[in-house]
């Protein structure tokens, strides 16, 4: 019988958004057809390694934290991170499906320009190329050892979310879009695999009717649902 290892996920981590984390974590799991791993990257639980100071412009904990992924990984197999204010929809093994070899990151290529000058938790709103690619990334962690502990404390933050520690540009490759759709900026759509509430969840009573909010209320209230019966 073949091995099957757990699928690696690392998924940012901010006490604010706790409450999304939890849910993102049930939506996951309940979908998966294989067993998965799930590591919430806290900065309480990353000291030993992390030690940026926080920027003015920093909107959540893990803006730089998640490059640290391939370097907790070991730099090797692979890993994917996502931010916690999104909702799985499909099973992740689609998208653990779909490694390539070639690349050493792969991303949604978002062409992402916002508007507002503000979003959740009265965060500033930043622009710059490549919005949104880090949102969600599959890391082949063995071709990503630029990212090691010293790098990520370092560099700025324009050249880790714009895959400046990259050599090459052709090393980012892409997946389907519909595994990172951006509420508020995409069109609607009903052909997503992962939702992604960038500038506000329906956790936020301000983007309480916001376009896949009934889906992640019913997420969370199958959650605790299941919470009951196993508390009984």
């Amino acid at each position: 019988m073949q091995e099957v290892s757990p699928i690696r996920i690392f998924i940012g981590y901010d006490p604010r958004e706790a409450l999304a984390f939890s849910v993102l974590t049930h939506s996951i799991h309940v979908r998966a057809s294989q067993p998965v791993s799930i590591t919430p990257l806290m900065l309480t639980q990353l000291g030993q390694v992390y030690r940026r100071e926080r920027n003015p412009l920093q909107s959540t904990d893990f803006s730089f934290s998640r490059f640290l992924v391939p370097y907790l990984a070991g730099f090797s197999g692979w890993s994917v991170f996502m931010d916690c204010d999104m909702l799985v929809l499909e099973d992740i093994v689609e998208l653990w499906a779909l490694r390539d070899e070639r690349y050493a990151v792969q991303v949604v290529k978002h062409n992402h320009v916002p508007e507002e000058e503000i979003k959740f938790l009265d965060a500033a709103q930043t622009r710059y190329e490549k919005k949104n690619w880090s949102s969600v990334m599959l890391f082949n962690n063995a071709k990503c050892k630029a990212l090691t502990p010293d790098y990520v404390n370092t560099a700025s933050g324009l050249e880790l979310h714009q895959f400046k520690w990259l050599d090459d540009e052709a090393l980012i490759g892409e997946i389907p879009h519909r595994w990172n759709h951006l509420v508020g900026y995409d069109s609607p759509s009903r052909d997503v695999s992962l939702v992604h509430y960038t500038i506000g969840g329906p956790y936020f009573e301000e983007y309480h009717d916001c376009e896949y909010s009934e889906e992640w209320r019913a997420e969370l209230a199958g959650m605790l649902r299941v919470d009951q019966r196993q508390g009984r």
